[in-house]
C-alpha cells in the first residue's frame, strides 16, 4: 500500500479518520455561524476578536497541565468527556440564539470553556491519535489527518454558507453539537487491542516542571519551536495580508478575494497529500520548506495582479501545511513517549502565541508599510529565521549547513 494510505490499514485509525472529517466539518459550521451571530448582534469586528481571543488564552495559561495530565491518565475516558462537553457547548450557542437579552454573555462564556476543554485536549489528542497506527507510518498519518481537516474545513463552510441563510445560526450549532457524538461512537467501538501502548510518566516525573527540565534539554527541538513560532507569526497570517493586497494594491474585490482563500485552501489539501504521498518529514524536509515558503512570502510583495498573487499563494499554502505537519511529526517522533503530552502542549502554546502575536503585528506592518512592505518585512525577517534555523540545526547534527546536508547525503570524513 502507497505511503498515503498505509495509516487506513489500522481499523481504528479508519474510524478516527472518519468521525474527525465529520466533527471538523461541524466544527467549522460553528464557526461560520458564531462569526455571524456576533457580528449581526454587535456590528463589532472587535467583539469578534473578543471571542477568539477567550479561545486562546486558555492554552497559553492552563496548557502545560493539559500536559502534565496527558502524561498520566489513559486517553480515550478523557477524549470521551471532551466530546461530550463540547456538544454541551453547542447546545448553550442554541439556546444563547433565543435569548433577548444575556446572550452575547453566554457566547463568551462558551468561548472561554471551549478554551479550557481545549488545553487539555490538545495533548490528549496528540498522544491518542499516535497510538493508532504503527511508528512507521505516523509521519503519513499526520499528514492524511491535515488533508481531512482541509476538507472538512472546505466543506463545514460550503455548507454551513448555504445553510446559514435558510435555517440561522441555530441549527448550524445544532448540527456541530451531533457532529461530536459521530467521535464518542468511534472512540467507543475502537479496539483497545490493536492500539500500541505508550509509555506513561511515572509520579516523580509526571509534573509541568519535569516537563520543562526535558524540554530544556533537548536544544533540537527548541530550535524546531523557534522556527515555528516566527514562521508562524509572520507567515501564517495570510488571512490578514491578503485581505489588505486585495483591497491596496492590487485593487480586487470580494470575489478576488474568495477566490484567494479558495486557493489557499486547495494548496493546503495538495500539501497534505504530498508529505501523505511520499511518508519524509525529517528535518530537512522542515528546513526547505520554511525557507522556500518564506522566500515565496517576500516574492508575493511583487506580484502585479490577482492571478500572480494566486500562483504563489498556492505553494505557500501546501508548504505550510508541510512545514506545521512535520514540525507535529518531530515533535512526537523525537520526545520521549511518557513526555510526549508536556511538549505536544508547549506546540500548542507556541502556536496560540503565533495567533497572538502575528495576526496584530500583520496588521500593523500592512497600516505603517502598506500591504507590500508588510509581505516584503515579514518575507526578510522569516527568510533570515529559517536560515539561521538551518545553521543551528546542522551544528547541533554536527554537519555544516551545505546542499549534502539539505539532500540527505553522508558528509565526507576527513582522513
Amino acid at each position: 500500500m502507497a505511503p498515503m494510505f498505509a495509516p487506513l490499514r489500522e481499523r481504528n485509525y479508519r474510524l478516527w479518520a472518519a468521525a474527525d472529517l465529520i466533527s471538523v466539518g461541524g466544527t467549522w459550521m460553528q464557526v461560520l455561524a458564531l462569526n455571524w451571530l456576533i457580528l449581526s448582534a454587535t456590528g463589532s469586528a472587535t467583539a469578534m476578536g473578543a471571542v477568539v481571543m477567550l479561545q486562546s488564552l486558555p492554552v497559553l495559561l492552563l496548557g502545560s497541565w493539559g500536559g502534565a495530565l496527558a502524561d498520566r491518565l489513559p486517553a480515550r475516558p478523557m477524549l470521551i468527556a471532551f466530546q461530550g462537553l463540547r456538544a454541551l457547548l453547542a447546545l448553550a450557542l442554541v439556546a444563547s440564539t433565543t435569548l433577548a437579552a444575556g446572550g452575547n454573555w453566554l457566547i463568551y462564556g462558551v468561548a472561554l470553556a471551549s478554551g479550557v476543554i481545549g488545553s487539555f485536549e490538545g495533548p490528549v489528542l496528540g498522544r491518542f491519535g499516535s497510538a493508532l497506527v504503527p511508528r512507521d507510518v505516523l509521519a503519513s498519518a499526520l499528514a492524511l489527518g491535515s488533508v481531512l481537516s482541509s476538507a472538512g474545513r472546505i466543506g463545514g463552510m460550503a455548507l454551513g454558507g448555504v445553510l446559514i441563510g435558510v435555517t440561522g445560526p441555530a441549527a448550524l450549532f445544532l448540527i456541530n453539537a451531533v457532529s461530536y457524538l459521530a467521535v464518542i461512537f468511534a472512540l467507543l467501538a475502537m479496539r483497545l487491542g490493536d492500539m500500541r501502548t505508550l509509555a506513561t510518566a511515572a509520579p516523580a516525573e509526571g509534573g509541568v516542571l519535569a516537563g520543562f527540565r526535558y524540554l530544556l534539554r533537548q536544544p533540537i527541538i527548541l530550535v524546531v519551536l523557534g522556527l515555528s513560532f516566527v514562521l508562524g507569526s509572520l507567515g501564517r497570517n495570510y488571512q490578514v495580508s491578503m485581505a489588505a493586497m486585495v483591497s491596496g494594491p492590487l485593487g480586487g474585490s470580494s470575489g478576488s478575494y474568495g477566490l484567494l482563500s479558495t486557493v489557499f485552501a486547495v494548496g493546503a489539501v495538495a500539501g497534505g497529500l504530498l508529505l501523505a504521498g511520499t511518508g519524509k518529514s525529517t528535518l530537512r524536509v522542515l528546513l526547505g520548506t520554511g525557507f522556500v515558503i518564506s522566500a515565496l512570502q517576500f516574492c508575493s510583495a511583487l506580484m502585479p495582479n490577482i492571478l500572480g498573487f494566486a500562483a504563489l499563494i498556492l505553494p505557500i499554502a501546501a508548504g505550510a501545511v508541510i512545514f506545521d505537519t512535520v514540525v507535529s511529526t518531530r515533535i512526537q517522533l523525537d520526545t520521549r513517549e511518557d513526555m510526549r503530552g508536556r511538549v505536544l502542549a508547549t506546540v500548542g502554546i507556541v502556536s496560540s502565541l503565533s495567533g497572538i502575536v502575528g495576526a496584530p503585528a500583520i496588521g500593523y506592518l500592512c497600516d505603517s508599510l502598506g500591504a507590500r512592505g508588510a509581505l516584503l518585512t515579514a518575507g526578510t525577517v522569516t527568510t533570515i529565521a529559517a536560515v539561521i534555523g538551518g545553521i543551528a540545526l546542522a551544528r547541533l547534527k554536527n554537519r555544516s549547513l551545505n546542499l549534502s546536508f539539505l539532500l540527505n547525503r553522508p558528509a565526507e570524513q576527513p582522513a
